[in-house]
């Protein structure tokens, strides 16, 4: 346990770039837990700090990695002992702290959460963020008083980590799904998830100046943001609920207050990252049993962590499907 292989992006001659690099746990930073890690997944904020995005990573060198499943090897927090299967997600792991794409972290034991009986280290991965943040979407869309009896639910970048989880969790809870992407030929890869139709990005982008359209949703999973939020907000029915995690397309939105007044809506916002230790291990538990999904392996990409470089490249320029699960 002396040394071990991590990820680490260094500034160099003005820009930045990531090495395979040997690492001693006295180079981690000071923690309750230390944590042997299985399985990471990969995920955008992972890219964007693995380019030197400073809003994601203010320090370098850094090891990214927002997800990570694995065991305990030493604790001086009571509530974990040598030994213990766990996973720790969001917080502050792989943005200042040195994340998942290294073979061992260490952090403060409130991060920790006990990883569920009926998932595997690398199922948990698979999930990840991604899989976490549309569980909490579908667990505020239920909250908000959302039922598969009133109508259509859209997922927008529905071939994304956080889209398919949607798209296949709502799809379990007795949903109709219409799932929109800019990839119609992953047309049956969301079949196979549990959507009932496929729309265009195009299709759901409303280019009129009206603020309100005709209702169709009884509410929505909205993972891009900018237009498709806009347009979204426009075509939900009365008592509708729409979640908002993402902002790939824009972090603007252009709307009015039209379609909350005329129709009593709800924008919620999905953290994943600071969202509170009990409804984070409520949700983990409903990931892991009631909604579990049965397709995981349609959903998953499996990546050695030394051939993880080519996937960063590839998540930056919008080419992955699914979840990309990084062995260790």
């Amino acid at each position: 346990m002396s040394s071990f292989q991590a990820w680490v992006i260094r500034e160099q001659d003005g820009g930045f770039v990531r090495h395979l690099e040997e690492k001693t746990v006295s180079d981690l930073p000071d923690g309750d837990v230390l944590i042997r890690v299985a399985y990471s997944s990969l995920n955008y904020k992972d890219a964007l700090s693995a380019t030197g995005n400073r809003g994601v990573t203010r320090h370098f060198p850094h090891t990214p990695g927002i997800d990570a499943a694995g065991e305990v090897v030493d604790s001086r927090a009571d509530a974990w002992k040598r030994g213990d299967r766990v996973l720790v997600t969001g917080y502050d792991l792989g943005m200042n702290t040195s994340g998942g794409f290294g073979q061992f972290i260490r952090v403060p034991a409130h991060w920790v959460i006990p990883l569920p009986d009926e998932l595997t280290p690398r199922e948990s991965m698979i999930y990840g963020t991604a899989g976490f943040t549309a569980a909490l979407s579908v667990f505020r869309l239920l909250e908000a008083g959302v039922r598969p009896d009133q109508g259509e639910i859209l997922v927008t970048g529905a071939t994304g980590g956080v889209g398919s989880f949607a798209v296949g969790i709502l799809a379990r809870v007795g949903f109709d799904v219409v799932a929109a992407t800019g990839k119609l030929s992953e047309r049956d890869y969301l079949l196979q998830l549990g959507a009932k139709e496929i729309v265009t990005r195009r299709d759901m982008t409303d280019e009129t100046t009206k603020p309100i359209l005709p209702g169709r949703w009884a509410g929505v999973v909205d993972t891009v943001g900018g237009d498709m939020l806009t347009t979204a907000l426009k075509t939900t029915r009365y008592g509708g609920a729409i979640t908002c995690c993402g902002l790939v397309a824009s972090a603007d939105l252009q709307t009015t207050v039209f379609p909350f007044i005329l129709r009593g809506l709800r924008l919620i916002g999905i953290d994943s990252v600071l969202c509170p230790q009990t409804l984070r291990q409520e949700t983990w538990t409903r990931i892991a049993t009631d909604w579990k999904l049965h397709v995981l392996e349609q959903i998953a990409t499996d990546c050695p962590l030394r051939e993880l470089s080519p996937q960063i490249d590839r998540i930056l320029a919008g080419q992955v499907r699914g979840r990309v699960v990084v062995s260790l």
